[in-house]
């Protein structure tokens, strides 16, 4: 069944919490829902929630499940209804223990990963575990105390963004990081060896961007041990994802038909090998369970048409990045007239250069080139050009990153890929938005007929 958001055709920001001007999920995050809602944006992509390591990417998680501390504020008071918190503490259990239990250690081993901790504690002795709980549990009820405020206020946010008649659009990542609170509490469901050590980790074979490849280092999940307990892991990581967001993109779906094994021992991802995953199955059981399934499907890249098949099985809209759409080929999926309605498109992702930065890296024929195929005068401008022709797709949904909206140079993109500085940092600032914003986006998305009233 497909998801309700496919029948309408909704504009909307990308911009993670991170980059509000505060940095957190508090008054600020109100004023970005009251700002969406005067300018007819309805719905508001962010990158995953998660707890970062310390290079602050959101797809490097500590935990599949818990809410990252530094987007809220944690030095306000709040009242806390015992038998709520509870509640909700029985409601988690399959995961927040565990969590409290990983953070609490870590801690107490100058946040070293959970693989360089004694042995004891690194393989869950149950001796060991339970000496260390009696002695820390305070620490741990602390832990599980904070989680619970911080999903209390991620969920009044969801109100507010109902009332505004904003959707909210997240992003779970396939792989799990090895450092995190789910691979060490539940080893059975990666591929790891008796040390609980990855025999392979993923990543993407060699391609016209890479000469040897991404060697991404998550270890595999162990399919077939998830398949016989009926995907009961990712029913529980999907729910969560469905209880916090209207939306969820799955990064690299690709991987939900096939991924890329590298031996652990491999420097480079040359030396792998493709490896069928039961997508299929997961998917069918998902479906069963939910019905309708709002979900994205992240498929850039070299997909195969096993790939699209699977997604278009399941009713599931793919990418298309306007970046990407200026070469020679006919058939691009990412030219404008390539852009059906059961697409998600971007004029660039938090992966891409800001538009502005991307046209001025181009050389001089190679702007005029773009300018050609979009039909450009010269008084008008590229960035503004650009969002209105992703406004114009036939897309479902058209996506536009704050950063653009503000027309914002290259200084101001949030990663750049193959690097681990200055990445994840870029804030607005309130005076950056301009007088009478709201009203002109608006007027743009209706002329576009993107007010989210309009089916396809």
């Amino acid at each position: 069944m497909s998801a309700s958001f496919l029948h309408e055709r909704r504009a909307g920001v990308l911009l993670h919490p991170t980059s509000l001007p505060s940095g957190r999920l508090d008054e600020d995050a109100d004023r970005w829902l009251d700002l969406l809602a005067q300018a007819g944006l309805g719905v508001w992509q962010m990158l995953p929630l998660g707890v970062p390591q310390k290079d602050l990417s959101p797809y490097q998680c500590l935990s599949a499940f818990a809410l990252n501390h530094a987007l809220f504020d944690t030095t306000a008071p709040a009242a806390v209804e015992q038998e709520d918190f509870e509640a909700w503490q029985r409601s988690q259990r399959h995961w927040l223990t565990d969590f409290a239990h990983f953070m609490v250690i870590r801690q107490e081993q100058q946040c070293a990963p959970w693989y360089a901790w004694p042995e004891g504690l690194r393989l869950r002795d149950p001796d060991t575990m339970n000496a260390f709980v009696e002695v820390h549990a305070a620490a741990i009820d602390d832990v599980c105390l904070q989680q619970y405020l911080y999903h209390r206020r991620w969920h009044e946010i969801r109100e507010l963004a109902r009332d505004r008649d904003v959707l909210l659009f997240g992003d779970m990542p396939i792989f799990i990081a090895y450092d995190s609170a789910d691979i060490w509490a539940n080893p059975d469901q990666f591929l790891l060896n008796d040390d609980h050590e990855p025999e392979f980790v993923a990543g993407v074979p060699p391609d016209y961007f890479s000469e040897t490849g991404q060697r991404w280092g998550n270890p595999h999940f162990d399919w077939e041990q998830m398949e016989l307990e009926d995907f009961s892991w990712w029913m529980q990581r999907f729910a969560h994802h469905f209880d916090c967001f209207d939306i969820v993109r799955i990064d690299h779906f690709r991987g939900l038909e096939g991924v890329w094994m590298i031996p652990e021992s491999s420097p480079t991802a040359i030396d792998g090998f493709w490896q069928k995953t039961p997508g299929d199955a997961l998917l069918t059981t998902l479906s069963r369970r939910i019905g309708e399934l709002s979900l994205v499907a992240e498929d850039l890249g070299i997909i195969t048409p096993e790939v699209t098949a699977l997604r278009k099985k399941f009713g599931l809209p793919g990418m298309a990045v306007l970046q990407f759409g200026f070469d020679a080929f006919d058939d691009n999926p990412h030219k404008p007239k390539n852009i059906h309605t059961d697409t998600v498109v971007y004029t660039g992702t938090h992966d891409n250069d800001t538009t502005l930065g991307w046209y001025l890296s181009l050389e001089a024929d190679v702007q005029a080139h773009v300018r050609e195929m979009l039909g450009m005068s010269e008084e008008q401008d590229i960035v503004d050009t650009l969002i209105d022709t992703a406004f114009e797709t036939q897309a479902c949904l058209a996506i536009v990153p704050m950063q653009d909206f503000l027309h914002l140079d290259g200084d101001s993109r949030m990663n750049k890929p193959g690097t681990v500085e200055d990445n994840w940092r870029w804030k607005f600032d309130w005076e950056q938005i301009p007088a009478g914003f709201t009203t002109a986006v608006k007027q743009r998305l209706a002329l576009c007929g993107r007010t989210g009233d309009k089916k396809l």
